[in-house]
């Protein structure tokens, strides 16, 4: 192979990916057999399985037990607002974005305490080992999940207060700034970080997705006077979601 030239089977999952996207192959097609590839190709057997491996990572066809693989019918991507403004009257922001949106946001939720590994101990600034409250979220949009998020935040901030519970007492199920302008916390910094991995086997089977699909994850850090008040992993399925971001201009 000369520089600069691609691999057979990158060559092979190339072609059939314009095809894909042309609809030459419509979904629900049937990819031609391995058998197929091979003569159509002119190559091996091993580079015909190499290529539908490509295809099937890149999410564009599926398998079905028994009957093949199969083109996939690609979804348009909708949008997930994100704001950087905080919502009046103590508003839950996902509610709120997600109606800008024309979405019907519902969620769920479940909350415990936990001691903080290292990872999140190091985003909150906390030793590890210290306890937080942990709350997992499956967001929803007319039935069908969305976005998973799970928040840290530190006890030292909320343990004994009655935001403790984020979604449970007087402020639950509003967001963050809220809840801690309750106890005399003034957030005035948040910080996201967007960046993209295969998603995991729990988190596929939440959202609905198939091995090998990619998910856009946010990690979101909540300061009050340079102090990490709550951190959060959130998980969007990339393939059917867009993440915009609505940002005051100051």
């Amino acid at each position: 192979m000369t520089f600069g030239e691609q691999p057979a089977y990158l060559r092979v999952a190339s072609d059939l990916r314009q095809k894909i996207v042309n609809g030459s192959l419509p979904p629900h097609t049937r990819l031609p057999s391995q058998a197929r590839i091979r003569e159509e190709y002119g190559v091996s057997d091993t580079v015909a399985l190499e290529a539908r491996k490509v295809l099937m990572a890149e999410g564009l066809v599926e398998g079905r037990s028994g009957s093949g693989t199969y083109v996939r019918e690609r979804p348009v991507p909708r949008r997930i607002s994100r704001s950087g403004y905080r919502p009046p009257g103590g508003a839950n922001p996902f509610r709120q974005e997600q109606a800008e949106e024309g979405a019907r946001g519902t969620w769920e939720s479940g909350s415990e305490q936990e001691n903080a590994g290292a990872a999140v101990a190091a985003r909150l600034g906390i030793p590890p080992g210290e306890r937080v409250m942990r709350t997992r979220y499956v967001f929803r949009d007319a039935g069908e999940p969305m976005m998973l998020s799970t928040s840290w935040e530190p006890l030292s901030v909320t343990g004994r207060t009655p935001v403790m519970l984020p979604e449970e007492g007087p402020l639950g199920g509003c967001g963050v700034v809220e809840r801690m302008a309750a106890i005399d916390v003034v957030v005035d910094n948040v910080v996201e970080e967007v960046g993209a991995r295969p998603g995991l086997a729990e988190e596929l089977l939440a959202l609905g997705g198939v091995p090998g699909h990619v998910v856009m994850v946010v990690e979101r850090t909540y300061f009050a006077s340079g102090r990490a008040v709550e951190t959060a992993d959130v998980v969007v399925p990339a393939d059917r979601f867009r993440i915009a971001y609505h940002l005051p201009v100051r």
